[in-house]
């Protein structure tokens, strides 16, 4: 049986491949919903009717587990997911809890950076407010990111134009956390970087989220010894045009080359630490 992955667009696969270093010989499919996508811009009520027609769908095809692998639609949805199906639902919300802690010994601030209806919905709130109890968490929503990313324009030429715009009002130099509160975000994390103080950490909440689905696998004795084979949906409709399975393909090998560039500037950091 696959692991099912499903996300509003592409921004899913920066979670996939987070699993994929945890679980490197399972079997995956990973469902977009393109004809969908943003659902940070749409109503409430329109999401949940997305959300569970994909899941319907992906239960259909006799998965082990389900990934969220999107902030919107977890915060709207996972509950009432977890209640319909019997397989594990893992979810993902911004990482406002590390972020606070990062933060709070160095008299810094939060932001977190994330869709509109994420912003908007209660599952947040309540979780800064149970989280936040020095007033350090701010937030702000870049849909264009999204947009950006479904068009496959990662150019920072054009992607940090729009950021300077956005944060034009903010101080940059109040943060000492971005939290990447969209699934779509890390693949813009260089361009981000660009735009705030050298020390400024970048975290995201699909961090932990391959090791934790390997300990549910587990412990529940699920672990395959797949191929490492994933099968691609767009809105239910199996994705096999080579130019889209190629671009999918190369994002897993940008996302690997951010990795290593943010492992070698962790170990230059600890190094001068040392110093």
């Amino acid at each position: 049986m696959r692991i099912g992955f499903f996300d509003s667009g592409i921004g899913g696969i920066t979670v996939l491949h987070q699993a994929l270093k945890y679980l490197p010989n399972e079997d995956y499919i990973f469902y977009a919903d393109t004809s969908h996508v943003p659902y940070g811009e749409k109503t409430k009520e329109e999401v949940r009717e997305y959300i569970f027609n994909a899941v319907e769908f992906m239960a259909n095809q006799g998965i082990k587990a389900l990934v969220i692998a999107c902030n919107t639609a977890t915060s709207i949805a996972v509950d009432d997911l977890r209640q319909k199906y019997d397989f594990p639902i893992l979810g993902i919300e911004p990482a406002v809890k590390p972020a606070v802690q990062k933060c709070e010994g160095k008299r810094k601030k939060v932001l977190v950076l994330a869709t509109n209806l994420t912003l908007r919905e209660e599952k947040f709130h309540n979780l800064v407010k149970r989280i936040d109890h020095h007033d350090i968490v701010e937030s702000l929503a870049l849909p264009g990111l999204v947009q950006f990313a479904e068009n496959f324009e990662f150019r920072e030429e054009k992607v940090v134009p729009y950021l300077k715009e956005k944060l034009s009002s903010f101080d940059l130099k109040q943060y000492g956390t971005i939290v990447l509160g969209c699934t779509h975000f890390p693949y813009f994390e260089k361009s981000i970087k660009t735009i705030f103080p050298e020390e400024v950490d970048i975290i995201s909440g699909s961090i932990g989220t391959g090791k934790n689905l390997k300990r549910i696998l587990e412990a529940r004795n699920q672990i395959n010894d797949g191929t490492g084979d994933i099968l691609f949906y767009k809105s239910g409709n199996k994705v096999e045009d080579k130019k889209t399975l190629t671009n999918y393909n190369k994002l897993l090998v940008m996302l690997d080359m951010i990795n290593d560039i943010k492992s070698v500037g962790i170990k230059e950091k600890s190094i001068e630490d040392k110093r």
